[in-house]
C-alpha cells in the first residue's frame, strides 16, 4: 500500500510517502496502526477531525475498505477564499 502525507501531516510524520503492508482492513484500522509507529505518527493522527483521507484519489471515511495495492493520501481539510 502506498501512503502519501501532505502539508503538516507530512511534517509531523517526517516523510511525504512510504510503502507499507499494514494489518488493516479499513482506513480506521490503518490509522490505528500508524499511530503505533511512533510519536510523530501519533501526533499527526491524534485529532481525526483535522485529517481528510483519499483512497485511490477518492475522498473516503474511516470505514472505507483497503486493499494491498491502494494509494492512501492523508491531508488537512482544504479551505478556499
Amino acid at each position: 500500500m502506498n501512503l502519501l502525507y501532505f502539508a503538516w501531516v507530512r511534517q509531523k510524520v517526517g516523510k511525504g510517502e512510504e510503502i507499507l503492508t499494514p494489518p488493516a482492513a479499513n482506513v480506521g484500522a490503518l490509522i490505528a496502526h500508524l499511530k503505533s509507529l511512533g510519536p510523530g505518527y501519533a501526533d499527526a493522527f491524534a485529532d481525526l477531525s483535522r485529517i481528510r483521507v483519499a483512497v485511490n484519489q477518492r475522498h473516503v471515511g474511516l470505514e472505507a475498505p483497503l486493499g494491498p495495492d491502494d494509494e492512501v493520501a492523508f491531508f488537512p481539510p482544504v479551505t478556499g477564499g
